[in-house]
C-alpha cells in the first residue's frame, strides 16, 4: 500500500463541476489522474468515434468484461508515476473503484461535487466535448447511466461533498477550503 502520497478520488454527475476541481486541484499542484481518458482511449482502440453513446457502451462493455474494478485497475500505475506527493482522481463512477483505491493508496479520501440536473444540462451544453449530450433526453440517459454503474454511491460515500451553485471564484475558493483541510489531516498521520 502507497503511503506516500496523498490520493483524493473525484465524484459527481456529468456537469457538476469536477472539471472546475481539477482545474482547483492543478493550481494548487496536485497531479491528475482522470478516469475518463481511460475510458476515452478504451473507446479508440476498439476503433470507436468518441460519442456519447459510443462512450458510455464502452464504459459499460468493459465493466462487463473485466468486473467494476477494471478502470481503476488500469489507473493505479499512471497514480503511482505521477510526480507530485498529491494526486487527484477524476470521474470515480462506483464505490468498488474507491474501495480499490483505498486498498492501494493509505491516504486516500473520496469528494464529490453536486450541482443541479438544470445547472449541469446547460453547463454541458455550453461545455460542449465530444461526448456532452445535445438534448434533455440524451442527458437524462446518461444520468441514468452515470447511476446506473454506481456514481450515487460514490457521492453518498464521500468524506466531503461540495455544493456547485454559485460563482465560479466562490466554488474555486470552497474547493482550495476542502482540500486544505483533507491536506492537513494527511499531513497530520
Amino acid at each position: 500500500m502507497v503511503a506516500d502520497k496523498l490520493v483524493i478520488g473525484l465524484g459527481g454527475m456529468p456537469g457538476s463541476g469536477k472539471s472546475l476541481v481539477v482545474e482547483t486541484a492543478r493550481e494548487m499542484g496536485y497531479d491528475i489522474v482522470a478516469m475518463g481518458d481511460v475510458v476515452r482511449e478504451q473507446t479508440k482502440l476498439r476503433g470507436l468515434e468518441p460519442t456519447p453513446q459510443n462512450i458510455g457502451a464502452v464504459m459499460l462493455a468493459l465493466r462487463a468484461e473485466s468486473g467494476n474494478y477494471v478502470i481503476a485497475q488500469k489507473c493505479i500505475p499512471k497514480i503511482k508515476e505521477q510526480t507530485s506527493c498529491c494526486v487527484l482522481i477524476d470521474g470515480l463512477r462506483s464505490i468498488y473503484e474507491a474501495d480499490i483505491f483505498k486498498e492501494h493508496f493509505a491516504s486516500f479520501t473520496l469528494v464529490s461535487v453536486h450541482a443541479s440536473p438544470q445547472i449541469r444540462f446547460e453547463r454541458l451544453k455550453r461545455r460542449g466535448r465530444s461526448d456532452d449530450p445535445a438534448t434533455y433526453d440524451i442527458f437524462v440517459q446518461r444520468d441514468n447511466r452515470e447511476l446506473g454503474v454506481g456514481v450515487g454511491n460514490v457521492i453518498a460515500m464521500s468524506e466531503q461533498i461540495i455544493v456547485n451553485d454559485n460563482s465560479i471564484e466562490s466554488f474555486k475558493l470552497l474547493v482550495r477550503e476542502h482540500f486544505g483541510r483533507i491536506e492537513t489531516l494527511w499531513l497530520k498521520k
